[in-house]
């Protein structure tokens, strides 16, 4: 069964930040699925569907290590 869940994302700015965030969250195992809202100079959806319960950590280092910060859902 899937999990789908809701992350806000800091500092997005353009389509580039979406592919960023995007390609470095897919690679965290069991991701499925990543769309993203983005919210200029605001904090930007993230959904993530995935095969289970993802680790927020996880996410985070994933988040951080496209440039950007995971806070609080949007």
């Amino acid at each position: 069964m899937s999990t789908t869940t809701a992350y806000g994302v800091a500092g997005m700015t353009c389509g580039h930040c979406v592919a960023s965030v995007t390609e470095e969250i897919g690679l965290i195992a069991g991701a499925e699925n990543v769309t993203v809202e983005l919210v200029t100079g605001g904090t930007s959806q993230v959904t993530v569907t995935s095969t289970g319960a993802l680790d927020r950590a996880l996410v985070a280092a994933a988040v951080e290590e496209a440039g950007y910060r995971l806070v609080a859902a949007a």
